[in-house]
This record gives structure tokens, C-alpha cells and sequence, in this order.
């Protein structure tokens, strides 16, 4: 039987981080994974280039880019190990990248490059990779853990959960790690869909499904009074339904039997727009609405009344205020979401209330859950890496071993 420091389990961002981190502090550090390749999700993030950080974060307020039932929770970690930190080290490995959208950070080139880097930092500090290898069963035998693996039968004074949640079974996704924590009496925050695209029943939607892969800018809301969410960002149609960073956004807050609400026209005054063209213009409606939407779009919407279907000048005051009250608060009842094949992440895990926020180590001793394992899910927008980096960082100088801070 192998012994070692540390046992990571999961080589996503937060285990591989975690990893190179703690065996650089001079841990004997074992990290296995199940899959063939490790890093899935870095790989096809961010468009294949990895969305891998934002400037905007402020880690004095989480909950103004994280949820879950205490958005709180990672301010420790997120304050202790900041976007300019792994900056740097992205910098030092001569990664070149460059900020596309309000604050989202970007390779220049390929996700590979941090995946590479990830793992120059894991034989940095000596770590032990063991992939394929499954584990078939955890049990704690103080001091420490007996892991049961593919690999053969292993001993380690600490264990770290990073095996993500249940969004994108392609890449690998498991509930291995609530699995765990329920094994132990942790606590586990319902698991579902975020970063999602929405869907609509069949009939409904029939009116908007010809508009497939139109985006446009949006303002898009739900929730009421102080659970009122807004996000203005783009949205994209779908055969099925909604989706673009806008619906992403939102999805995460959604919650069955809600509904959305859109303005496909923000910061225009349609009504008053649309009373000037009157009298002035002896154009379709139609065609005067889009100039301030995308005409596919507004060739759908006048479709449905057959008051909007004539020329602006013959139309009554009440058919223009109907139509630009229609566009500005469009309401939607979503049927539901792609699901986790879809979800970029998995809202909801191990409890926070199970956890330390300094150190990521559960009530049951030694046994530690980081990442999006943890009921701590970020916006779109390199918010759910840099919680892996954080969380695995805190996790990583908390761990104990016979070398530890010599390196």
C-alpha cells in the first residue's frame, strides 16, 4: 500500500491547481482521475481558448457575482487568492491573453495552454498522477484514509474532493463527490443546472423557432421586488428555446415556474419611436421596427396581430402602445433547460455550512471539498474558475505533511 500526504481526487482546474500547489509546499501528493484526459472543461471553455479569470471580480462582495445559500462563503479564499495572482501566473508561464467583454479574461491561442500549465505546476511539485483510475471506495482510518483504487489500495493523511458537479456528463461529470459527502453526513444543497440554456413547449415556441441563431442585446429579468435579477447581455434563439450569455446568466437564478422577462429593445422608446414614423413615414410597421431590432425579428413579431401588418400611418395609437409594450416586456414561462448536457456548471453541492471558509475542510477531519463541488456557483465570465483557483489555493496551504513549507 502506497501512503501519501495528500490524495486529490479529481483533475479538473480546482484539483490540478490544488494539487501542484500542495506539492510545492513539500507534500507527497497523489491526484487521480477517472478520465483518460484530465482538464475537460478548461478544454472546451471559453470557445476552446479558456475564459480562465475576470478583472471585475471584488472579492468584498461575492454575492454581486456568486449564489448559492450563503454567496458569502468564499470571500475568504476569493480575498486570500485574487484574479491579478493567478495573472501572475499565467504571466510567468508566458501564456499571452487578452479581456474581451467586462473584465473576461482569454488565452490568445488554445485552453491547452492552461492545461499544460496546470500541469508543469503539478510536476513542479512532484505530485503522483494516477489517470485512468477509479475510486471504488473511500474510508476514513485515523489517522488518515484507505482509498480503494484501480491503482491498487492507498493511504493518505488528507483527502480533497475536487470532482466538480453533474454538468456536462461528456466530459466526465460524476456525483462522485456528493456521493462522498453524504457518506460522512455532510449536508448536500440540491444540485441542478446553471449557465443553461431555457426551453419552451413545442406549440409555444412554434412562432419563434424560425428565428434560430438570430442574437441581439437584451435586457433580461426574473425573480420580484428584492429577488428581482437583471442582466443586459446578448440572447440567442434557438430551435428549442433560449440561450446566448444572456439566458446563461438568468438560467442560474431561474427557478421552475417562473417566468422571464425580456426587452428586446433596450434603452429605446419604441412607443415613441414608433409614434414619429407615423407621422411621418408610410412604411410596413415592420419595417420601421427594424430599425431598432433585428428584422427577422421584427418580421416575426408583426406577424403575430393582424394590426401590425399594414403601413405605419394607417395603424391606430392603441396597435403601436400593444406592440411596444410587447417588445420591451416580453414574458416568458420556460418549460425548463437543456440540463446538465448543456449546463456550463452545476449549481448547488456540499453545503457550506459543512466547511470552512479558510481552509475548505469539512467536519469530518481531514476530508476537504473545493471547487464546483461546493454550493458556490459564479456568473459567466471566468467567475467559476477563479473559485477553483481560490478555493484550491486556501485548501492547498491548509493541508498538513511531514515536508510541508519546505518547498
Amino acid at each position: 500500500m502506497q501512503t501519501f500526504d495528500v490524495a486529490v481526487i479529481g483533475a479538473g482546474a480546482a484539483g490540478l491547481f490544488c494539487a501542484g500547489a500542495a506539492g510545492q509546499r513539500g507534500l507527497t501528493v497523489l491526484l487521480v482521475d477517472h478520465s483518460e484526459k484530465v482538464a475537460e472543461k478548461i478544454r472546451i471553455s471559453g470557445g476552446g481558448r479558456c475564459n480562465f479569470t475576470n478583472r471585475d471580480l471584488d472579492p468584498r462582495a461575492p454575492h454581486k457575482h456568486f449564489l448559492g445559500d450563503n454567496p458569502n462563503f468564499c470571500r475568504s479564499a476569493l480575498s486570500r487568492y485574487t484574479p491579478q495572482d493567478f495573472i501572475a501566473l499565467v504571466r510567468q508561464h508566458g501564456i499571452a491573453f487578452h479581456e474581451k467583454h467586462e473584465g473576461q479574461l482569454f488565452g490568445d491561442r488554445s485552453s491547452e495552454d492552461f492545461i499544460q500549465m496546470l500541469l508543469r505546476e503539478c510536476d513542479a511539485g512532484g505530485v503522483t498522477r494516477w489517470q485512468p483510475c477509479t475510486v471504488a471506495g473511500l474510508v476514513a482510518m485515523a489517522p488518515g484514509y484507505h482509498l480503494e483504487t484501480s491503482h491498487g489500495l492507498v493511504h493518505a493523511r488528507q483527502v480533497v474532493i475536487a470532482t466538480g458537479g453533474l454538468s456536462i456528463p461528456k466530459a466526465g461529470a460524476t456525483d462522485f463527490g456528493y456521493r462522498i459527502a453524504r457518506q460522512f453526513g455532510l449536508r448536500i444543497v440540491e444540485p441542478r443546472p446553471a449557465l443553461v440554456p431555457l426551453t419552451f413547449d413545442g406549440e409555444s415556441w412554434a412562432p419563434y423557432a424560425q428565428l434560430a441563431g438570430l442574437s441581439l442585446p437584451v435586457a433580461i429579468e426574473t425573480g420580484q421586488k428584492k429577488d428581482r435579477i437583471v442582466f443586459h447581455e446578448d440572447l440567442l434563439f434557438t430551435h428549442r428555446g433560449l440561450s446566448g450569455p444572456a439566458v446563461l446568466q438568468i438560467s442560474s437564478y431561474w427557478r421552475p415556474g417562473q417566468a422571464i422577462r425580456i426587452d428586446l429593445a433596450p434603452g429605446v422608446d419604441l412607443l415613441g419611436e414608433l409614434t414619429r414614423a407615423k407621422a411621418t413615414s408610410r412604411k410596413l410597421i415592420g419595417n420601421e421596427l427594424a430599425a431598432f431590432v433585428p428584422s427577422r425579428l421584427a418580421d416575426a413579431w408583426v406577424q403575430q396581430d393582424a394590426a401590425w401588418q399594414r403601413p405605419i400611418n394607417e395603424s391606430s395609437d392603441k396597435a403601436l402602445a400593444a406592440l411596444a409594450q410587447r417588445l420591451a416586456h416580453w414574458t416568458l414561462l420556460p418549460s425548463g433547460s437543456e440540463g446538465y448536457r448543456k449546463a456550463e456548471v452545476t449549481a448547488g453541492g456540499v453545503d457550506t455550512r459543512e466547511l470552512s471558509s479558510q481552509t475548505l475542510e469539512s467536519r469530518q477531519s481531514g476530508l476537504y471539498f473545493i471547487g464546483e463541488v461546493v454550493d458556490v456557483t459564479g456568473w459567466l465570465g471566468g467567475y467559476n474558475f477563479q473559485w477553483a483557483w481560490a478555493s484550491a489555493q486556501a485548501c492547498a496551504l491548509a493541508l498538513s505533511g511531514a515536508g510541508a513549507g519546505k518547498a
